[in-house]
């Protein structure tokens, strides 16, 4: 028996491709994409690595990630999202959605928010459901930050010369300063 991972009208990821698959002969598989191209895979470039199919199963689940602010109420920010995602008609109640803070970021508290919806629907829970976020923490006053980078500006000597009254260490990057001859190191 041959191993068919997918069959036309599936969406796979192969080959270094993500689309439909529209075609497949001896020699090589047409995709076609989201945005509408036609990408021909010669067969033995998906066959030699990994097969996704996408949509081979009824179900799936959809894997979101909010951050929220460090002096927000992290247990509000979940009610929130346990309220958007219980409330959504396209989420399954089977299984149930899963609402949980994980991680402490550099710059926020993570939460999770794993609901299942039927393949088809995927993409509407997944967008909805941001959207819905993003709206209720803004009605709320939770915060969602974003990557920070925090500069430390440091004096130097007048023996640096007239030229050059200050130097900068940027935290997080190979710019090191803006006077050649007192670079920190």
């Amino acid at each position: 028996m041959i191993n068919r991972p997918f069959d036309v009208g599936d969406v796979v990821s192969a080959g270094g491709v993500t689309g439909t698959i529209d075609q497949m002969n001896l020699v090589s598989t047409r995709f076609k994409t989201f945005d509408n191209q036609a990408i021909y895979v010669p067969n033995n470039e998906i066959w030699n690595n990994v097969i996704t199919n996408i949509t081979a199963n009824e179900t799936r689940r959809v894997d979101l990630e909010f951050g929220v602010g460090y002096n927000d109420d992290f247990e509000q920010a979940e009610r929130i999202i346990q309220e958007i995602v219980t409330a959504h008609e396209l989420v399954l109640k089977d299984p149930e959605p899963t609402v949980i803070t994980h991680a402490l970021g550099d710059s926020s508290v993570n939460i999770v928010c794993r609901p299942w919806a039927k393949t088809s629907d995927w993409w509407a829970v997944k967008t909805d459901v941001t959207r819905a976020v993003k709206k209720r923490f803004d009605e709320a006053g939770i915060s969602i930050p974003y990557p920070q980078t925090d500069v430390h500006l440091h004096q130097v000597t007048p023996a640096a010369g007239p030229n050059c009254p200050l130097a900068v260490k940027i935290t997080h990057s190979q710019l090191t300063g803006l006077c050649p001859e007192r670079q920190s190191r």
